[in-house]
């Protein structure tokens, strides 16, 4: 089995996105990035067998964060979803949608940490599969 070893990384902002996935390739992961919702369901269909966590923005165009959960919880129940959000009220959209959310500015450490430890999550869940 093909180890879930890489991040999806969704955000419609080009610098945000560059900055994270920077950040997320110089501590060693792999990183596959989208700039829409329908872009990143695209890349999780194709890579399926990979994508191990998803991280995500909240305030996209056509397609909010919370609804992209939804479109990804409709197949994939066990991926881990972290999402990143500058608007701390936005939290309450995700109820029951079990992701991680944190708010904007997010410690480069502290986003490692979280993507390493839900790839390993990622991994035992889909081993118990």
């Amino acid at each position: 089995m093909i180890r879930l070893n890489q991040v999806l990384l969704i955000d419609d902002n080009p610098l945000q996105l560059n900055v994270r996935e920077a950040v997320l390739r110089n501590a060693g992961l792999q990183v596959s990035i989208a700039t829409t919702a329908e872009s990143a369901l695209v890349t999780l269909h194709v890579l399926r067998d990979r994508i191990g966590v998803v991280v995500t923005d909240h305030l996209m165009p056509g397609c909010s964060g919370s609804e992209l959960v939804r479109k990804i919880r409709a197949n994939n129940d066990w991926l881990p979803v972290i999402v990143l959000s500058g608007l701390t009220d936005a939290e309450s959209e995700y109820a029951g949608l079990e992701v991680v959310f944190r708010a904007k500015p997010l410690p480069p450490t502290e986003l490692i940490d979280l993507v390493r430890a839900s790839l390993v999550r990622a991994d035992q869940c889909r081993g118990a599969a």
